[in-house]
């Protein structure tokens, strides 16, 4: 819809006009503020919104059960939301008592009570997970919307692209907004966004300019009502100016002209919007004189107050990384006494899909006939077509929505087909599923079970069928990764990431899945984090864990079965049990680890590291600790090669 065909006349009455001025008064004295404040040295960062508040005309749609998920220059919106100036203050002050505890910067929007979901600095990231939270909506069947805004720049982001379609797949109820004010910190985009380009529809997207209030609350009300009614996700382009620098680290009279910043103040939505209601007669020029005066005063005095608050204690860097730790209910889940990891997994999942209302599978070809490429999810989609889904071949999509929709309310089981190939969905996982927790302050968590099968030992599977990559997760804070090798763990494990509140991979060693291997008739939840005495022994400590347990087994027992060895089967990657190692060393004070993974910085270099830092340990060494490991090579397709 262009602009020419928008009825920019009021929809509004006069109370929700007076109103709406008052909050974008609040945003533009909010921004005016900071500025000053670090001006003065009282700041570190701020991020303006200035130019953008018509965008707060959107909100005024919006209920309380929607979700918005905003951008950094969304302050007007926020506000009309229902962040109030001292929340702001807080932020901008990083306080303790701020909605990230001080650990975001300005212009991160958050509140849990709201709905505002915590925004992330990385441009684009939030829009899936936003999908995610429009996808629990319509699973349980509300009546709510979600709002996703961003910047034009970010627009040319592939999880931009992966967001429209996804929502677009699923007919979600979703409102997304592209604030274009042609310019990405210095780089003019006029000619370079998606809808310039002629990549986007442009009869799909609404497009409204921004300095014209109330013909963006109009189209605001239009793509609320599409959403709302269930007509499938709509899109607005609102054309705005940005009244100020990129940011406080950045002087915009570098790379624009004076004419061109004068003229821009032609366009300011506040002034505009002021001037109207007076010409309407619903404003004098002495009363809006006045109300500036009395916010501008109340913006101070939040502030002051602000600045007096609690600042965040050092002791609690790690204060929410991960959630407190709840046993997992009684898995009611019966196993064959000799039996595959596929079946036990399988089994797993059809007792969750049973007793846990909140958990959703998703991934590539994981509905029936298929049931996934190793029929670990075989008669899922059977059983509930609605909570065992297909996903598009989108690696990204498929760890962002596992996000919103676990931030939502969900429990998220999602199928990466093999893990050589999550790194599309790499930004999700370190920038959103690893720091949402301790990056809100612990007012937002996304309790989720990424799965991949991982590893060799399997003919063909060359470069991106045969990695392990446990490592590569492991270093990353707030994820859980675990790595069975047997039926029972992988059920046990399964059953307690799936009740737990935190992100958890698990990795299924492809070898490992098709052999009939013991395993308990009754499933018991494993606690994270805790080792398996495979053996016991005096001589050596040998930790492994995933495919290796089984090659190391074969190993022992072609030597030498009486061979006075202790295998420990690590198991849990992050956490690790150290303690059941330390335990191991010294009594033995001999440690050889063997791994799949390449050595560099690997797990099994984390574990020696870790064990030669403890004196005590260091110690009681008799030999230097060994690691038998891959080569920082490549698995080739030859099985000479592997």
């Amino acid at each position: 819809m262009s602009p020419k065909n928008l009825d920019t006349s009021s929809q509004l009455d006069t109370e929700t006009r007076r109103s709406l001025l008052r909050i974008l008064w609040r945003s533009r004295f909010g921004d005016l503020r900071e500025q000053s404040l670090i001006r003065q040295g009282k700041g570190w960062f701020h991020i303006s919104g200035m130019g953008h508040e018509a965008l707060a005309g959107i909100a005024i749609h919006l209920e309380a059960d929607d979700y918005a998920f905003p951008y950094y220059r969304d302050r007007a919106f926020c506000t009309q939301r229902g962040l109030t100036d001292f929340d702001l203050a807080l932020a901008f002050y990083a306080k303790r008592d701020s909605s990230s505890g001080g650990r975001q910067l300005t212009g991160h929007f958050s509140n849990r009570a709201l709905n505002i979901w915590s925004h992330p600095s990385p441009v684009g990231v939030h829009l899936l997970p936003a999908c995610g939270a429009a996808w629990g909506i319509q699973l349980d069947g509300k009546p709510n919307v979600v709002y996703a805004s961003l910047g034009e720049a970010s627009a040319r982001q592939g999880d931009f692209y992966e967001a429209v379609c996804f929502a677009k797949e699923r007919q979600l109820p979703m409102v997304f907004v592209v604030q274009d004010n042609r310019i990405a910190i210095s780089t003019s985009t006029t000619h370079t966004n998606p809808i310039a380009l002629g990549v986007l529809d442009r009869s799909e997207w609404i497009r409204v300019d921004g300095s014209d209030v109330e013909a963006v609350a109009e189209a605001g009300r239009i793509a609320v009502g599409q959403a709302r009614a269930g007509r499938g996700p709509a899109f607005i382009w609102c054309d705005v100016e940005r009244f100020s620098n990129h940011s406080s680290a950045d002087d915009q009279r570098m790379y624009r002209t004076a004419d061109e910043l004068e003229a821009m103040q032609q366009r300011d939505p506040i002034k505009l919007f002021q001037h109207q209601l007076i010409a309407d007669g619903l404003l004098a020029e002495d009363e809006a004189t006045a109300q500036e005066a009395e916010l501008r005063e109340e913006i101070r005095a939040a502030y002051r107050k602000a600045s007096t608050q609690a600042d965040p204690l050092g002791e609690e860097c790690g204060l929410h990384l991960i959630g407190a730790v709840t046993p997992a209910p009684p898995a009611k889940i019966k196993l064959e006494k000799s039996c595959r990891m596929l079946d036990a997994v399988n089994r797993t999942f059809h007792a969750a899909l049973d007793q846990v209302p909140e958990v959703v599978f998703f991934g590539q070809d994981i509905a029936d006939p298929k049931g996934g490429v190793f029929n670990l999810t075989k008669g899922l989609s059977t059983k509930d077509p609605e909570r065992a889904v297909n996903s598009p071949l989108a690696e990204s999509t498929i760890m962002g929505v596992s996000v919103g929709l676990a931030s939502y309310g969900k429990r998220p089981c999602f199928e990466i087909q093999f893990v050589d190939f999550i790194y599309p969905g790499w930004n999700q996982l370190v920038s959103n599923m690893a720091t949402l927790r301790w990056r809100s302050f612990g007012q937002w968590q996304c309790p989720l079970v990424i799965y991949a099968p991982c590893g060799g030992y399997l003919p063909g599977g060359a470069l991106w069928h045969s990695q392990s990559g446990e490592a590569s997760f492991a270093r990353v804070p707030g994820i859980r990764v675990v790595v069975p090798s047997t039926p029972g763990d992988a059920a046990g494990l399964f059953w307690t990431a799936l009740h737990g509140g935190d992100p958890t991979i698990i990795l299924l060693p492809k070898h490992l899945m098709w052999a009939e291997l013991p395993a308990p008739t009754a499933v018991e939840a494993i606690p994270l984090g805790q080792a398996r005495l495979v053996r016991s022994g005096s001589l050596l400590t040998l930790v492994t864990w995933g495919n290796c347990v089984e090659l190391v087994e074969q190993t022992l027992e072609s030597m030498d079965s009486n061979l006075d060895i202790e295998l420990i089967d690590l198991r849990s990657i992050a956490p690790w049990d150290k303690e059941a190692v330390a335990i191991s060393l010294r009594k033995t004070g001999r440690l050889l680890i063997v791994q799949e993974d390449n050595i560099s910085a690997s797990v099994g270099q984390m574990i020696v590291a870790e064990m030669c830092s403890d004196h005590t340990l260091l110690q009681r060494l008799k030999t230097p600790p060994v690691i038998v490991s891959k080569d920082d090579v490549h698995v080739g397709f030859n099985p000479i090669y592997e």
